[in-house]
């Protein structure tokens, strides 16, 4: 079985950056426990990781006490949400997505003379529940051209026009075309991430070269259902899933290529296993047995080598496993050693030559 792997699939920054956030709290002395307010990513997997090391899920501000470390979603919270967290005198710690609370802080400014919302994503997601807070006129949200066809809009208000960050931006270009036409006072903000962009790029520009497609991530993940939805798009069979176990042989029979993405909050682990389970198939249908895919085991210590007193701290943390190594925390910890290995990955440095690209860098610096 060929299988043509996305280069964009797997973690994002902002997912990496709000996992690193926990793994740091994690490390960190705490009165009381180590708290995320609702799930930190879209990826049960990886929840199950972290609450397996302790981590309590809480639900509503109510289930926090004040010796709690507690940490915002990488989604974001609403404003009067994360006003009820600090009320209660927690350790707060915000591990919202850059380009989540850079949107968020874009509508604040841009509705401050009380200018109407009108908000491209889904209404019971929780970014835009957060993004919505931060306007100060009125909202609406709309998740099709058929929805925003359906509100009433005032050719002589003003508006501003934005989106959900994971949303299809050819999508959103296509509606404020239409929109321009009919509201002069429209201002368009360009809150859609650009990794989001190049992602669903990928996904279209591989789907158009196989014969089925398999998405990798949560299924209450947004752009990862996103992706799936591009993939069938392109007229080929599409699957969703959230592990290699969900899939079945006979949906592949006679299927020479399969294309394989993954959402921004799926670790690398879950890509490794589906494609080593996709690339066994041709095998099985000669007869061979279908192995169960080779996964990480959960909370799998690594060994970090910290210092030079010759000591290894065991670290188990799901975000830090997905580093190829890790070098001695420098005076702003290890996020820059975090962000450059990221950067790394998403510019094609892979093999041997990546690894010397990473090490000259890290070395410079």
């Amino acid at each position: 079985m060929d299988v043509i792997r996305a280069k964009t699939a797997g973690f994002c920054m902002g997912v990496g950056l709000a996992l690193q956030k926990l793994d740091t709290a994690l490390e960190q002395p705490c009165e009381g426990r180590t708290c995320t307010l609702g799930p930190i990513i879209h990826n049960p997997q990886v929840l199950a990781d972290y609450e397996a090391l302790g981590v309590f899920c809480a639900q509503d501000p109510s289930q926090l006490n004040a010796t709690d470390r507690v940490l915002i979603r990488a989604h974001g919270i609403t404003r009067q949400v994360e006003e009820a967290v600090r009320a209660t005198g927690a350790d707060v710690v915000d591990a919202t997505c850059p380009k989540v609370k850079r949107a968020q802080l874009a509508i604040e400014r841009a509705t401050r003379d009380g200018e109407e919302l009108l908000l491209f994503g889904e209404a019971d997601h929780p970014e835009v529940r957060g993004l919505v807070s931060y306007a100060h006129g009125p909202a609406h949200v709309f998740g099709s051209r058929d929805e925003l066809a359906a509100l009433h809009v005032d050719p002589e208000r003003s508006y501003v026009l934005a989106s959900q960050t994971t949303q299809d931006r050819s999508v959103f270009e296509q509606l404020e075309k239409e929109l321009r036409d009919r509201l002069p006072r429209l201002k368009v903000l360009a809150t859609i991430c650009d990794a989001t962009r190049e992602r669903q790029e990928e996904a279209r520009s591989i789907a158009a070269r196989v014969d089925a497609m398999v998405v990798v991530g949560g299924h209450q993940s947004g752009n990862t259902r996103r992706l799936a939805d591009l993939a069938a798009q392109s007229g080929i069979s599409t699957y969703h899933i959230e592990q290699a176990e969900e899939l079945r042989a006979e949906d592949f029979a006679g299927k020479g290529r399969v294309g394989l993405t993954a959402g921004a909050s799926t670790p690398r682990k879950l890509i490794d296993a589906t494609q080593q389970w996709l690339e066994q198939l041709p095998d099985y249908f000669r007869g061979a047995p279908l192995c169960a895919p080779q996964t990480v085991q959960p909370c799998e210590q690594k060994a970090l080598p910290y210092g030079t007193d010759g000591k290894k701290t065991f670290l188990p943390s799901p975000a830090l496993a997905e580093l190829p190594f890790l070098p001695p925390p420098g005076p702003f910890g290890h996020s820059p050693y975090f962000f450059l290995v990221f950067v790394c990955r998403r510019h094609s440095f892979s093999g041997k030559q990546g690894i010397a690209r990473t090490l000259f860098i890290m070395i410079c610096i």
